[in-house]
């Protein structure tokens, strides 16, 4: 099966398009990080190519984020340059009926929690695969962690009934660290019967930046799923 007709691939990019097609000109608005996001900034892209959208500036959340952004004509601006932000666009690992997220795979919760906290309106964009009936059923809650307190909030997690693990490198020895220099700590627990409580709770303990625990934030929740081998975006 080649790239163009490989049913996931296209169910994300024609998520990112319907989120793309809510940019309005002379808007300000936070990039998000991740696969279905990277569509979406493809897109934005592609709509200042053509003209169809103008005076447009981008706040990226990641590393990444600003790259493909550059890559596809975005101008960037910063959050110490702006006073608001208009829409969000950002990705998730979970997407609970209350529409409550789990974000951070990509390790960048802590700048998307900015970004995405801070603007009017904010859209999620996933594929049918992130939904869950409960917060935590699949996916850990990551944690950033400045690095010397790795061991003292190992075992805070591990007393609320956590299972933590330090997120390891992939082609790269040694632990992940975040664009802002700290790890990541994974935190599977059984159940997540109150996510807010939760990220209250996680972001108490000394040495911790960020959980990827979203809260009473989605505005907007866009869904790429594949019916009859066709892509289809529905509405959260």
């Amino acid at each position: 099966m080649t790239a163009a007709t490989d049913p996931v691939k296209l169910s994300k990019q024609e998520v990112g398009k319907a989120a793309a097609a809510l940019v309005e000109s002379g808007s300000i608005v936070g990039l998000g990080t991740g696969s279905t996001t990277a569509y979406a900034i493809e897109f934005i892209g592609d709509r200042l190519k053509s003209g169809e959208l103008k005076d447009i500036v981008g706040v990226p959340t990641s590393f990444q984020a600003e790259v493909l952004a550059k890559q596809y004509g975005i101008p960037l601006t910063t959050l110490d340059a702006i006073d608001h932000i208009d829409i969000a666009i950002d990705g998730a690992d979970e997407v609970d009926p209350q529409k409550n997220l789990i974000k951070g795979g990509g390790a960048a919760h802590t700048r998307e929690k900015v970004v995405d906290y801070f603007a009017s309106r904010f859209i999620v964009v996933v594929d049918g695969a992130k939904l869950v009936d409960r917060l935590g059923s699949v996916f850990p809650v990551p944690v950033e962690v400045i690095p010397m307190a790795v061991g003292p909030v190992t075992l805070a997690l591990e007393k609320l009934g956590g299972k933590p693990e330090l997120r390891m490198g992939v082609k790269k020895a040694g632990p992940v660290i975040t664009d802002q220099g700290n790890m990541v700590i994974d935190v599977k627990f059984d159940t997540i019967d109150n996510p807010d409580e939760l990220e209250k709770i996680l972001n108490n303990i000394p040495g911790v930046l960020e959980n990827g625990i979203f809260v009473n934030c989605a505005d907007v929740v866009l869904v790429g799923e594949v019916k009859d081998g066709q892509p289809v975006v529905s509405q959260l």
